[in-house]
């Protein structure tokens, strides 16, 4: 495999320069599915390469793995800067940019995408958001309740920073997963799969969200195992990730 630091000229949608890392394969032939894999709310893009093995982990597949930086954004268009869209700029810029850089399989059934943590409810939240684009999505240790709570509009430092990002009353409307889940096309489901560590500080977001999937009856992969919120955990489920979406493409 080859890993690649790209550094964009400038993305439209966050009106700046920004990075990402891309793990290429080599000696084989395209075009190649592409794996976005979200990095946690105090990562980088360069996170996932530096805490764990997903280089060695993906060499012996036809895969592109591309790992954005999404800051602490929640991988979301914020409410009050017009140049936080970071949405926009993963589903529009970054996509545009890997298929006219690289041989891509570019449409739908060759497109996935996963992460931790805050990438982990990015990953469920624009794959069910964004069924067109994505026809699976991992998400491990996921903040998958994040979005379904109210923030108060008060002085203490979370509200300061996420009331921005969300406004006061996410729950409900575009960022709220549990709402996401309802209102997706069920003929474009992506496939889905959730795990989380039982020793985790959002395991019961993950049980709310996986139970909230069973009562909609929406098909998804649901795992509890042995661990924290580390590295540690992520390192060694992300392998579960991969597999599942090997299958999911046909690799």
């Amino acid at each position: 495999m080859a890993v690649c630091e790209i550094h964009l000229r400038k993305s439209d949608a966050l009106q700046k320069m920004t990075s990402a890392m891309i793990i290429l394969p080599e000696g084989k032939s395209g075009p190649f599915p592409v794996f976005y894999l979200l990095h946690g709310l105090s990562d980088d893009h360069t996170a996932w390469v530096r805490r764990t093995s997903i280089e060695r982990y993906v060499e012996a597949l036809p895969l592109i793995v591309v790992m954005p930086n999404g800051e602490r954004s929640f991988y979301t268009d914020s409410k009050s800067n017009p140049t936080a869209a970071y949405e926009t700029y993963l589903v529009s810029d970054l996509i545009s940019f890997v298929d006219n850089t690289f041989q891509t399989l570019s449409n739908r059934e060759g497109r996935v995408i996963g992460g931790l943590s805050m990438g982990g409810y990015g990953a469920l939240k624009i794959a069910l958001k964004h069924p067109d684009l994505f026809c699976a999505a991992v998400s491990h240790s996921g903040a998958a309740g994040f979005a379904s709570r109210s923030f108060s509009n008060g002085d203490d430092e979370w509200a300061r920073e996420w009331v921005p990002v969300f406004g006061e009353h996410p729950q409900g409307g575009p960022e709220d997963v549990f709402a996401l889940a309802k209102k997706v096309d069920r003929t474009m489901l992506p496939a889905l799969r959730i795990d989380c560590g039982v020793d985790d500080f959002l395991i019961e977001d993950n049980r709310r969200f996986h139970q909230h999937l069973e009562d909609l009856g929406i098909p998804h992969e649901y795992e509890e195992f042995p661990g924290e919120h580390n590295w540690a955990y992520w390192d060694i489920h992300v392998q579960e990730a991969i597999a599942f979406f090997a299958n999911v493409l046909g690799l």
